[in-house]
């Protein structure tokens, strides 16, 4: 009965550690994420409510990008899938360098908002997105539902949206991009509680092998992964509902 008692006690302190453990995984996450939506706002008001910036990359009237602007606009993407391929080689510390200077260059491409949109629109577009999004990584997060399932689905409807978004900069359809904005918003959704869960299942999967650089990495990579789901999410909401100036 003693070395019951030893091996179930033995039990609820490596439980107890992995929970704490995973606390800890979870509050980098949403720190870093965090650190990085803060500094792509910075660098998205400072830039759009400053017209000798913003001329740089988009024409102030008609804020219509140049070929800098161009560039800043498809940046992030790229940088998405250099981040994708060098993780391996990058340090946590390098790694989380990385996302920050990504969360920057996101401030670049996003700061015409503050010239198309009204600074109250945005504000409460910001606040209804946030709401949502912790909604819904709380459910991911506490769900005993497995909804990995869900992942090629959703990476098949962001794909959609990515491409008819490109097609629609040269179209121009209103009818298209409300449509888009519509499963937008509700691809991003489901990513916010897909990626939530996978984050967390990913700690409890590798916890055990004690690789601390691993887990800083990853913990990176999901704070991009939250960081990009409520990006989009907002951006798709300020579409629908966002007031023009």
């Amino acid at each position: 009965m003693a070395q019951f008692d030893t091996i179930r006690q033995g039990a609820g302190a490596r439980t107890a550690a992995i929970d704490e453990g995973l606390r800890a995984h979870m509050n980098k996450v949403y720190g870093t994420m965090s650190v990085g939506m803060l500094l792509t706002f910075l660098v998205a008001w400072a830039v759009g409510s400053n017209d000798a910036l913003l001329s740089i990359f988009r024409d102030p009237a008609t804020l219509q990008p140049n070929i800098l602007g161009w560039i800043v606009m498809f940046a992030p993407l790229a940088m998405v899938f250099g981040f994708g391929a060098a993780i391996n080689r990058l340090s946590a510390a390098g790694a989380q360098l990385f996302f920050y200077a990504f969360a920057a260059v996101m401030g670049l491409s996003l700061s015409w908002i503050f010239v198309a949109f009204t600074g109250f629109s945005i504000a409460q577009v910001f606040l209804v997105t946030a709401i949502a999004f912790a909604g819904l990584s709380l459910w991911g997060y506490t769900t005993k539902k497995d909804i990995s399932g869900w992942g090629a689905f959703l990476i098949m409807g962001v794909i959609g949206i990515l491409v008819a978004s490109i097609v629609n900069i040269f179209l121009g359809s209103p009818a298209l991009m409300f449509a888009i904005s519509i499963l937008g918003v509700l691809i991003f959704a489901g990513l916010t509680a897909y990626d939530t869960q996978n984050i967390k299942n990913t700690y409890l999967a590798h916890a055990a092998h004690g690789d601390t650089e691993w887990l800083g990495k990853a913990a990176i990579m999901g704070a991009l992964n939250l960081y990009l789901d409520f990006i989009n999410m907002f951006m798709f909401l300020l579409q629908l509902f966002g007031n023009r100036e």
